[in-house]
């Protein structure tokens, strides 16, 4: 006989209430053990004294003996959920497999430098700008220009900066623990989800591979890989979200049906892309339009196909999709402007023109479609099954329709990118190519599966073998990603870092007298890095400590409030000044707050600057050309003139 709690009507209720704390205890669990043992690991790497990673093979050697540990773990987690062991600790220990999997495979190598991979070179230079600036304060600023609100979404670095700040660290020299730490975190959560979705057994190898494949396209862009982790099982969410409760081949439901949570975590991802990245953002969010189009089409078929007039029942339908779509888009926007309300305010009040060339950028792999699925190896193996399992399946699992629709969407703004190179600019697709790779791989996952149960059908039970032969490949996978990344890892042990040493103790380059440099600016000024505007083109030192500058990178990194062609042509204009007067005139000028210190390179024929400008559609985009100062235009008491190795430091007093 059943018991009254069992037939009462708030049972249901207990039981859903129940469900939801248990997935809140899993992916939190999730979350926090991840990030605690991939600091605590990294933490234990890094008090160790390893030889460089460009000089000996120890590391990688150390590397490939973590990750066969890892797959072990992995294993082990799968054994026990089907033996059935708890799925909330077996869960947590199938996270913290794939958490670790991104600890040793980029903290191993990164063993013996201070830097992340591309060191302070390329994009990870203003990267660490953008992190130092936010490391030093809370506030929302721009990386580099004095009085701007951020452009660039500030999301991932806003945290990481408080990140440093709890640890007590510059921004540079956290940037690497932060950027892996939030990899395993992601990483972790996204194989949480994956775990609630389809179970432990089979989101254990989806974790592995999705974050092995993670690894290889997207390590570089920290926080690229954090939303793809997570990302991928959310679009699948967001599809659930869109159609409500009902399968897929049955069609989308009216109100009634509507899974409001999954709406709300469905717009809560969106709004937390778009305060971490642009581009992916108009991904998710015009994949979820795709995916409610698409829905309406089959609410329309279906409707139109049914024997009586389902009129009202179908205008419900439509309705039920639009707003669920309309309130995940509202979740979503009131998320990103967290972020993003200060950027627009200025933006809406400025009356300078905003310019910006951010699109201007075409490599080789811009200019065709990404097709990872015919690389010849195990990533490009996975990912050609992933892509059959999808053409397939999507007719009949949301999981395969999500993957269809994000596809599609991929491919779409690929396309609209290289049409528009037409009129000059792009979209930078060549970006979404580590999201295909990652869909695929996760697709490849359900395709050995469907695949090793006709063989277990076939044959009897060999899951065993399949199991060891999947153990086998996830390891042949996972020791090839410091091969993918030798360049990226070579580079963080031959830049200079923010002590003035480079990690292969090689004789460092002229990046060590930063320090100095820093310490004479504090001792000339009287005061703190954040109140003095450095007009400078190594902007390695601006990366290094949080002086604002005076002119960007690149015009591709600068805020478009910025006017950076403006900005080099006053600089060009200085540099012909003769006299203290004409150059303190020519200052005074223009609009914006002139520098008070000034870091040149010295040449016989004066203070030099290297500038940029674009020249897109040229690949490479940027042509670098020099500025001279005469000296005689700082031969006066109110500045101060220091030579330091290559450098010439001038201090503006006052």
């Amino acid at each position: 006989m059943q018991s009254t709690a069992e037939t009462s009507p708030a049972a249901p209720r207990r039981i859903l209430h129940n469900a939801r704390l248990r997935d809140v205890v899993e992916l939190g669990g999730a979350v926090v053990l991840s990030a605690i043992v991939a600091l605590a690991a990294l933490k234990v790497i890094g008090a160790i004294s390893w030889p460089a990673y460009n000089t000996s093979n120890v590391t990688r050697a150390l590397t490939t003996l973590g990750q066969v540990v890892i797959v072990v773990i992995g294993a082990i987690a799968v054994v026990a959920y089907r033996s059935g062991r708890s799925r909330t600790w077996t869960s947590w220990l199938s996270s913290l497999a794939s958490a670790g999997l991104v600890t040793v495979t980029l903290g191993m190598p990164l063993g013996a430098t201070k830097l992340y991979l591309f060191g302070l070179s390329a994009d990870q230079q203003f990267r660490t700008e953008y992190l130092t600036r936010l490391t030093d304060s809370p506030h929302l600023a721009d990386m580099t220009y004095d009085g701007l609100a951020p452009y660039y979404p500030a999301g991932w670095f806003w945290f990481g900066g408080r990140f440093a700040s709890l640890l007590g660290m510059p921004g540079w020299e956290a940037y690497k623990l932060w950027a892996i730490v939030s990899i395993a975190v992601a990483a972790a959560l996204g194989t949480a989800l994956w775990n609630r979705m389809v179970g432990v057994g089979i989101g254990t190898a989806i974790g592995l591979a999705t974050t092995a494949v993670t690894l290889v396209y997207t390590s570089p862009e920290p926080y690229a890989a954090v939303l793809i982790l997570p990302g991928v099982p959310m679009l699948v969410v967001v599809a659930s979200a869109l159609r409500g409760r009902r399968r897929l081949a049955e069609g989308p439901t009216t109100l009634s049906g509507t899974n409001w949570l999954a709406v709300a975590a469905g717009g809560l991802f969106i709004g937390v892309s778009a305060a971490t990245y642009t581009l992916y953002t108009g991904l998710f969010a015009g994949t979820a339009v795709l995916m409610a189009l698409g829905y309406l089409v089959q609410a329309w078929m279906q409707n139109r196909n049914a024997a009586v007039d389902r009129a009202p029942l179908r205008r419900a339908t439509y309705l039920a999709v639009i707003v669920r779509l309309v309130v995940m888009g509202v979740v979503a926007v009131l998320v990103a402007l967290l972020a993003w309300t200060p950027y627009l305010a200025a933006r809406s009040s400025s009356i300078a023109a905003p310019s910006g060339s951010a699109e201007h950028y075409l490599p080789e792999n811009g200019a065709i479609v990404g097709l990872p699925m015919f690389q010849l190896n195990l990533v490009g193996l996975l990912t050609l099954i992933g892509l059959i399992w999808v053409v397939v399946r999507a007719r009949r699992r949301t999981i395969a329709a999500a993957f269809a629709w994000t596809l599609v969407g991929v491919l779409g703004i690929t396309c609209l990118s290289l049409a528009l190179t037409a009129v000059g600019t792009t979209l930078l697709s060549f970006r979404l190519e580590g999201v295909t790779a990652v869909v695929l791989a996760a697709a490849g996952v359900f395709g050995v599966v469907e695949c090793s149960r006709a063989v277990v059908a076939r044959f009897g039970d060999v899951r065993t073998v399949i199991g060891v032969l999947a153990g086998v490949a996830a390891i042949g996978l996972a020791q090839t990603i410091p091969s993918h990344l030798s360049s990226e890892i070579t580079t963080a042990y031959t830049d200079t870092d923010g002590y003035g040493q480079r990690a292969d103790q090689h004789p460092a380059g002229a990046e060590s007298y930063y320090p100095e440099l820093h310490r004479l600016i504090g001792e000339q000024t009287g005061a703190p890095a954040d109140q003095s505007v450095v007009l400078t083109a190594d902007y390695g030192f601006l990366s290094l400590y949080p002086y604002w500058g005076f002119q960007g990178l690149t015009s591709h990194y600068a805020n478009p409030l910025a006017e950076f062609d403006k900005r080099a042509q006053a600089i060009e204009t200085w540099s012909k000044s003769e006299t203290t007067e004409d150059l303190v005139a020519a200052m005074a000028a223009t609009p914006w707050r002139s520098p008070n210190v000034f870091l040149f390179r010295y040449s016989a024929d004066g203070y030099t600057l290297r500038l940029a400008e674009d020249v897109f559609p040229n690949d490479p985009n940027v042509r670098r050309y020099t500025v001279t100062f005469s000296p005689s235009g700082f031969d006066d008491p109110m500045f101060t003139v220091t030579e330091l190795g290559p450098f010439v430091l001038v201090v503006k007093k006052g």
